[in-house]
């Protein structure tokens, strides 16, 4: 049992210290002008060296930043970040939809759209197959990049050029027999991946899981999102090649209506 969970009505209970802290931004984003320790928490009513607590934490993420002179917090660079990041993936779900169903309806399989997320492929959207042999629903999970088709796409086309070593710095989990679990392995296939315009993942995070992804590219020719379709190895394996073609086709559908202009 989660000691500081409070009730939050017919839902499942709120973990105080993040309600309030989540609090705390909302008032600050509901000032208009700066807010001190001591004024948060009369508006919150709890006790001050709670909120100093919540705010350190938050000024440590960079979520609030203090202004020196004053002593007062203002929200800080931290939340544009993170607006921004939910705008950019709520869009491409948009704009990738008519692609994935597209995508869907060629294959009858499940089709994913993935971002990058630091060191992971965040999945934002999935449409399921035709098939009553289905995977699970990804949405919202954070997936290794070593280990699936869309994370290689992220990886082979990353505007972080350190991604990749940082990636391998952290190690590489095997999953299956088949997982990518050494540095030459994985750069050879992130090569392969770039050179063919897509990338594959048999067996290497599920065994039994096939999986082909390809890139979606923004206006400047940047990678913004990996737009896969995957199944079952014995519906897709023997049509690889078939399925490589038709998530191509459905990343640069994506990549079109995002303004890029393939060469």
């Amino acid at each position: 049992m989660i000691d500081d969970a409070v009730p939050a009505g017919e839902g499942t209970p709120l973990v105080q210290s993040v309600d309030r802290a989540l609090a705390i931004l909302e008032t600050i984003a509901a000032s208009h002008d700066d807010v001190g320790v001591t004024e948060l928490a009369q508006q919150m009513g709890v006790h001050k060296s709670t909120v100093s607590r919540l705010v350190a934490t938050l000024e440590a993420r960079d979520l609030v930043e203090q202004q020196q002179d004053r002593g007062k917090y203002r929200l800080g660079m931290g939340i544009l970040r993170l607006a921004a990041a939910a705008n950019q993936s709520l869009d491409i779900v948009r704009v990738a939809r008519p692609a994935m169903r597209e995508l869907s309806k060629a294959t009858g399989e499940t089709v994913n759209l993935a971002v990058s997320a630091d060191l992971a492929a965040l999945y934002v959207d999935q449409l399921s197959g035709r098939s009553t042999l289905q995977s699970h629903s990804w949405v919202g999970q954070r997936i290794p990049v070593h280990a699936t088709s869309n994370g290689k796409v992220l990886l082979a086309w990353a505007d972080d050029p350190d991604l990749v070593e940082r990636v391998l710095e952290r190690g590489l989990t095997r999953y299956t027999p088949r997982t990518i679990v050494s540095r030459a392995a994985l750069k050879r296939e992130i090569e392969l991946t770039r050179s063919r315009g897509w990338a594959c993942a048999v067996d290497e995070l599920e065994e039994g899981l096939t999986a082909i992804a390809a890139p979606v590219f923004d206006a400047d020719d940047a990678v913004v999102a990996s737009i896969s379709v995957s199944g079952p190895g014995f519906r897709i394996d023997e049509r690889l090649e078939e399925f490589a073609a038709a998530a191509v086709a459905a990343g640069a559908q994506a990549s079109a209506r995002l303004g890029h202009r393939a060469p």
